[in-house]
């Protein structure tokens, strides 16, 4: 695999303006959002979305919250009905993408069919990471872990997840990200014994800062889980039916268990890149800032994709909604004559028990930390390098963080004197 390297397909010509089909591959939000964006600009083509789940394209954020509690049903989740596709003149099709012909321009799926493409839009998304751990299941292997061993992902995972938690007395969770946190604050609230366990010394580590990642340790502990850090896992136990029972920890502990969510974060899919002979790394489909591949008749969008970012000159790749409806609307522009570089602003949110975590900006390389507010559960924690604001994350605090999106827009100065001066508040600040 070529390495991760940042490169410069920006000054190639735009050979696939206005082409006569586009095939986008993955149905979630990034490929429903750009076949959805090329018919409201105007596309007259031919639209092919090629799903590997049999299921219209759906939200993801709600599998771990609302549906997961039996407060939305499938066909809440859905981006649009099916009459939707029909009158755009959109076909949905269900099946596996197997490889793709980048000099006849076509992609092939697992029954033998073949679609042929003007341009080709990548939406693969990534695919939830396993334990190597006995009693885990073999990855790749669907059904080879423990019954009540389960991942976090698709519309099935949360069905099946759904059904295990019904019966459940005891669960634990293995990492203490988004994913297992916002399942952590559903078993709690369905009455369940909770225990997390995280190899990194606090929650949500490379996500959030100390402050704030403290304040979701003791949300937690509040309301009665169990968190474990420094801690990785063994093997998974289980009786003779082939039921979860146990999770043994490195040090030979062992949790009792009849629910085992691991949530270990996600890899992103680049096989069919990778064979189709596209530059991929580590993090992602290598694009170039207006999201193209080095096949410039093929992009590629939302969690499968690394690119640079314009303010930073680093390559990343994020997993937001957020981020896949604005890669989606890009390609869409581009595909229909509009040429600009990828630079929105990220921002992600959390919700867990009754608190709502907005995050705006991206903290790496931070040095500063501010809290602003003396509300134990509404805060807004500053994250600053020198002068220069990074990110903002907002506890309960809304205002703070449609405020913080437009200071960070404009890349605004602030000295840490200040920030921690008396009176100072990020509306004051914008006023």
């Amino acid at each position: 695999m070529a390495r991760d390297t940042p490169t410069a397909y920006d000054t190639r010509p735009a050979h696939d303006t206005r082409p006569a089909s586009v095939v986008v591959v993955g149905a979630g939000q990034g490929g429903y959002q750009t076949a959805a964006s090329l018919r409201e600009l105007g596309y007259p083509g031919r639209i092919t979305l090629i799903s590997a789940e049999d299921a219209l394209p759906y939200e993801r954020p709600p599998l771990s919250k609302a549906y997961l509690t039996g407060t939305a049903d499938e066909t809440q989740l859905w981006l649009r009905p099916v009459t939707y596709y029909v009158r755009q003149s959109i076909d949905l099709v269900n099946g596996t993408v197997t490889g793709i012909d980048p000099a006849a321009r076509t992609v092939r799926l697992a029954d033998g069919s073949e679609y042929d493409y003007g341009h080709l839009v990548l939406a693969t998304g990534a695919r939830p990471r396993t334990l190597d751990v006995p009693g885990a299941g073999l990855r790749g292997v669907p059904g080879s872990a423990l019954r009540g061993v389960h991942t976090l992902r698709t519309a099935q995972d949360a069905a099946a997840l759904r059904a295990s938690l019904a019966a459940a007395r005891r669960a634990v969770v293995v990492g203490a990200g988004f994913i297992g946190l916002e399942f952590a604050a559903v078993a709690r609230e369905f009455g369940c014994e909770v225990t997390v366990v995280e190899a990194q010394g606090r929650p949500l580590a490379r996500a959030v800062s100390v402050r704030t990642g403290e304040y979701f340790t003791r949300l937690h502990e509040r309301r009665g889980s169990r968190l474990l850090f420094g801690r990785s896992v063994a093997a998974l136990h289980g009786d003779r039916r082939g039921a979860v029972r146990a999770v043994e920890l490195a040090d030979g502990r062992r949790l009792p268990a009849d629910l085992v969510l691991i949530g270990v974060g996600v890899t992103p899919r680049t096989e069919l890149a990778a064979a189709a002979g596209l530059p991929v790394g580590d993090s992602g489909i290598t694009v170039d800032s207006r999201l193209l591949t080095a096949d410039p008749y093929i992009s590629a969008i939302g969690d499968c994709a690394a690119f640079p970012q314009v303010r930073s000159g680093n390559r990343l790749r994020l997993e937001s909604v957020q981020n896949a409806v604005g890669h989606a609307r890009l390609v869409a522009e581009r595909l229909t004559g509009t040429f600009r570089a990828y630079d929105e602003l990220p921002w992600f949110w959390s919700d867990q028990f009754s608190t709502n975590l907005q995050i705006a900006g991206r903290a790496e390389g931070h040095d500063t930390e501010v809290v602003l507010g003396d509300d134990p559960e509404a805060f807004s924690v500053l994250l600053l390098r020198g002068t220069r604001l990074l990110a903002v994350e907002s506890l309960n605090s809304p205002v703070d963080h449609l405020v913080s999106r437009q200071l960070l827009r404009e890349e605004v100065d602030l000295s840490p004197d200040e920030v921690t001066a008396e009176g100072f508040s990020l509306t004051s600040l914008m006023r």
